[in-house]
């Protein structure tokens, strides 16, 4: 460790306690992204300029009903992702721990499928386009993914690798799970991803939405947030601490990078389809 390295910030994952009850950051984060989700769905709903034909595709009164989807397949999808795609041994030895969503363990890949089924569920229920439900629900994502990376900086988890550039900081939890190089300097990779995957990609699909009229081509704002998360993410990864003893880091590929290759070949596709059905036909 460096003498010039800076110290981490001591927080408190407890965000505040009401008796026996504990708050932590992590769920603050999760609610935040949620709600600010919702509110900004509706938003979307309530200017019909950004729609084909000035017609959204449902009305503002059925957007609590798909908060209520979208949340489901968040917490499922992305215990259930962790689960298999990061810890299965462990979990298996262990099935009842699949439970215990207050101990952490979440994956965005699987979060991410969680809310994929959960929009098709309530398209079809609905009886509304799948792929502009999937839309608007992607446009948000972004504001969701920046309070989680935000929260995991305040966890301290999801430390960076070492590094000595001058902003690098000591990571405590870092010792538990590396001990043989430990203390050392680190990225703080998760304000990295922060930036890449939550602000950047939230103003990318901001001006997709709001200046290219994406909305009035079904599938072209999942597309573009699905390969743009997939390129932040393997950006991200480049300075994050891979996952220990995963099965698909290969080489200088980290197990995210490659969980990511299938999101960006399903984003290309729906450009290109959203692409291809909104070109003029030939007379």
């Amino acid at each position: 460790m460096t003498p010039l390295a800076l110290p981490f910030p001591e927080f408190d994952p407890v965000a505040f306690s009401l008796g026996p009850l504990t708050v932590k950051w992590y769920g603050l984060a999760y609610l935040a992204g949620l709600i600010i989700g919702w509110i900004y769905v509706r938003r979307l709903l309530s200017t019909p300029r950004l729609w084909r034909n000035e017609t959204p595709p449902f009305g503002v009164e059925k957007v609590d009903d798909l908060l209520l989807y979208i949340t489901l397949g968040v917490v499922l999808g992305g215990r259930l992702g962790y689960v298999f795609l990061y810890e299965p041994g462990s979990y298996l030895t262990q099935p009842w721990e699949i439970l215990a969503i207050w101990k952490g363990g979440m994956s965005f890949h699987g979060a991410l499928v969680g809310c994929a089924v959960a929009a098709w569920a309530f398209a079809r229920r609905n009886g509304v386009s799948a792929l502009s439900t999937m839309d608007l629900g992607t446009a948000a994502v972004p504001i969701g993914i920046f309070f989680g990376r935000v929260s995991n900086f305040i966890n301290g988890e999801l430390f960076g690798r070492v590094s000595d550039v001058p902003w690098a900081m000591v990571f405590p939890s870092a010792q538990w799970l590396h001990p043989d190089v430990e203390p050392a300097t680190r990225h703080p990779s998760q304000l990295y991803q922060a930036a890449l995957e939550g602000l950047v990609l939230f103003l990318v699909l901001r001006v997709l939405t709001h200046h290219a009229g994406a909305l009035k081509r079904p599938g072209l704002v999942a597309g573009t947030f699905l390969a743009g998360y997939a390129i932040a993410r393997s950006i991200g990864e480049v300075f994050r601490e891979p996952h220990a003893i995963h099965a698909l880091n290969i080489g200088p590929f980290t197990a995210g990078q490659m969980y990511s290759l299938p999101m960006l070949a399903l984003g290309l596709y729906l450009i290109w389809r959203a692409r291809r059905e909104a070109a003029p036909q030939a007379p």
